[in-house]
């Protein structure tokens, strides 16, 4: 019976209900009324037409809304089957498409995303197309349109694939108890699954049938029927031997397992009950996952750390885990420093031990392709498969999956796992694509503040943000990269605009907010935090440039601005760009004004208004621009139209050939030409978006960008 979308369904009932009867009471007036003027020219005969078809629109709202509800109450299992039912329909009636990895014998009804990939596992697969469950084939017949006769549960292990069940059945004389009255529920082994057991196991069964392999067949048992329906996901059935614990898992693909093993083949109905036909042979669960670690041999380090970091009684209690559990050789591989650092670190220890564990049963048979999991550290793995092989983080580091606990489920890897939060400023700089700043800290002899303890941020630029292979390091280079440390642990969710940052160099840093991007300075964050044990390490897309000066003070301290310089002294402006303020100032080079005749370079030396044309009332870095267009109130008061074009930025579709030279009041960035301002604009909403000062760098930051 199931319950839990019930609510559900009567919601959007409720909702139909509401619309439906809003809808039956309008009228061709009203009708009139809500259109408007678009339906003064219909004709009364057309308005009629319309308010009939109310009728078809609240009948097909609530079906498709009922379908949906419905849908949400059938558990996966039933809507893969389904699925597989609507893609084998063109075979014949009760065909079901399924699909077979390539190499394997294992078939998999799939929903829609599998059936279009054509993957398992990454391997290709093959359709074939079956009977579904409880249907036979009849030669000369199209499809299975014939009902498997219903029989005792021994006489169907035989008609299911399960014979060598049947055969053990026979063998430890259950066969009269599951041929006999009574209600059952089986999950028979296939017939590959028995044969997949190793040898000395099946001869410690068959060599003691009356107990051992009694009780082994008795632990398939349940004592009542339990159709996919009951079969939720964490479940637990007492099965016929000493009532232990039969531990059900269904997952969101439909895949649905017990113990860990898959059923292939559900609902074989019989006069006395059930069969389940799974793929591999289950055995009785007494040890919990802490009781696992401390007889096996390969977890000697793991219990060790997990007593120090007190998970020993959350292991031993009820629950539902998933421990990917690091073996001996797998610590071995850690640097000595780096794993005594860790193993001394309580807090870093836990955060490396919940990184390992999940707080759900992860099956290997349910892994068809990879899925992110939340670990009970807090961050994802990228848990996925390989062929037959399970994969973390895409690499193929299990080396033994599904060890059978009573509250989880084991997989042994050979590689330890080692989290962010356990990790100091160094060891997250070892992430691929930026590696280059924590190797110039090294050689700068700088290395002691990325291993520090004390609470800082790293403002790491991208590896492709450095052009020099190997910089000279001198003083400059040193205090360069001691810019590029806050003094304070932070997280670009909590930076606002106008934040200032205080660093190691004792330099102030600004935070400008824009609605693409948040920017440090002239540098932008490109990716997510990367929060360790003591700092945080945000990715930034260029190499920061602190502001050095006043906006006058940088243009004229650069020889390809000394022509606008002495406009702006003629012009009487020097004050303006001297004193603290955010400003934005387009510089024409020499070569750009130069290039104008005589008399244009005459009007520009004394005309102040075209000077103020350059000159904006708000910080715009590079990184903050965006390719829609905005328009950037001047100080002449007209408008500047602002964009990217292949990353680079535009001016009056003019590029910038050198952007983001910082200022302490501002920012200059170099164009090859002299602004003019435009008379007229045509329609500023069509063109562009005009943004104020105010409002130009208060806008949310893009999930994307940050």
């Amino acid at each position: 019976m199931v319950n839990a979308p019930i609510p559900k369904i009567l919601q959007a009932w409720t909702w139909i209900q509401r619309v439906g009867t809003e809808l039956l009471n309008l009228s061709v007036v009203d009708f009139r009324k809500l259109s408007g003027d678009c339906l003064d020219c219909a004709s009364e005969r057309s308005l009629k037409t319309l308010v009939s078809m109310k009728y078809s629109v609240v009948f097909s709202l609530s079906l498709v809304l009922v379908c949906i509800a419905l849908t949400s109450a059938i558990l996966p299992y039933k809507q893969v089957l389904q699925h597989s039912r609507i893609r084998g329909k063109q075979r014949g009636p009760n065909v079901c498409a399924m699909q077979q990895v390539a190499g394997s014998n294992k078939k998999y009804f799939t929903n829609c995303k599998q059936w279009y990939h054509r993957k398992i596992c990454g391997k290709p697969t093959i359709l074939r197309y079956e009977c579904c469950p409880g249907y036979l084939n009849v030669q000369g017949e199209k499809g299975c349109p014939i009902a498997l006769p219903i029989d005792n549960i021994y006489n169907t292990l035989g008609n299911v694939g399960s014979s060598s069940t049947q055969l053990y059945s026979k063998q430890a004389k259950l066969r009269p108890e599951i041929e006999g009255p009574g209600t059952f529920t089986m999950f028979a082994p296939s017939n590959e699954a028995w044969t997949a057991l190793p040898a000395e196991i099946i001869e410690a069964l068959v060599s003691n049938v009356n107990i051992e392999l009694l009780n082994a067949l008795h632990y398939h048992m349940v004592d009542r029927r339990i159709l996919t329906d009951e079969l939720k996901h964490g479940v637990t059935l007492p099965s016929m031997y000493q009532n232990l614990n039969i531990f059900v898992h269904h997952y969101p693909n439909g895949i649905v397992t017990v113990n860990c093993a898959r059923i292939m083949k559900a609902d074989h109905f019989a006069t006395n009950g059930v069969v389940h036909v799974i793929d591999r042979v289950i055995t009785a669960l007494t040890n919990t996952i802490q009781d696992t670690l401390e007889i096996d041999d390969n977890f000697q380090q793991l219990r060790a750390a997990v007593a120090a970091a007190g998970l020993e009684e959350m292991l031993s209690q009820e629950g539902e885990y998933t421990l990917f559990a690091p073996s001996d050789e797998a610590f071995q591989k850690i640097p000595p420093a780096t794993l005594n650092r860790i193993l001394g670190d309580p807090e870093a220890l836990k955060s490396l031990l919940n990184y390992h564990i999940l707080k759900k049963v992860q099956c290997a048979e349910a892994i068809i392709s990879g899925a992110p999991m939340e670990t009970l550290e807090g961050s994802t793995l990228e848990v996925g498969c390989s062929g037959d092989s399970l994969t973390i983080n895409g690499k193929t580091i299990i080396t033994n999956k599904d060890i059978l606990t009573t509250n989880g489920v084991i997989h042994m890897v050979d590689e330890l796992l080692i989290p962010d939060s356990a990790k100091t400023l160094l060891e997250l700089t070892h992430k691929p694509g930026v590696t280059k700043i924590g190797d110039l800290f090294t050689q700068a002899g700088l290395i002691s503040h990325l291993e520090s303890r004390e609470p800082l941020t790293l403002l790491a630029p991208q590896d492709v943000a450095f052009t020099e292979e190997s910089p000279v390091i001198n003083e400059d280079v040193r205090n360069l990269l001691l810019d590029h440390i806050v003094k304070d642990q932070l997280s670009s969710k909590y930076l606002y605009h106008g934040q200032t940052l205080d660093t190691l160099s004792g330099k102030k840093l600004r935070v400008f907010m824009y609605r693409n991007a948040l920017c440090v300075e002239n540098s932008c964050i490109a990716a997510h935090d990367r929060r360790g044990r003591y700092g945080s390490m945000m990715i930034m897309d260029k190499i920061l440039t602190p502001p050095a000066g006043t906006i006058m003070d940088i243009l004229k301290a650069d020889d390809r601005f000394s022509m606008f310089v002495g406009a702006i002294q003629t012009a009487g402006l020097t004050e303006n760009l001297n004193r603290p303020g955010a400003f934005t100032v387009f510089a024409p080079t020499n070569e750009a004004i130069l290039a104008l005749p005589s008399r244009e370079q005459n009007r520009i030396m004394g005309d102040p208004s075209l000077l103020k044309y350059h000159i904006a009332e708000q910080i715009l870095v590079s990184g903050g621009a965006a390719s829609q267009m905005v328009l950037l109130k001047t100080l002449h008061g007209a408008k500047l139209e602002i964009g990217t074009k292949r990353n680079v930025l535009n001016v009056n579709k003019t590029p910038v050939i050198d952007s983001d030279l910082m200022a302490t009041n501002g920012v200059i960035h170099a164009v090859n030409k002299v602004l003019q301002p435009i008379a007229t604009r045509q329609s500023e909403n069509r063109n562009g978006m005009e943004i104020s000062s105010e409002d130009i760098l208060r806008f949310g930051v893009s999930p994307a960008k940050v």
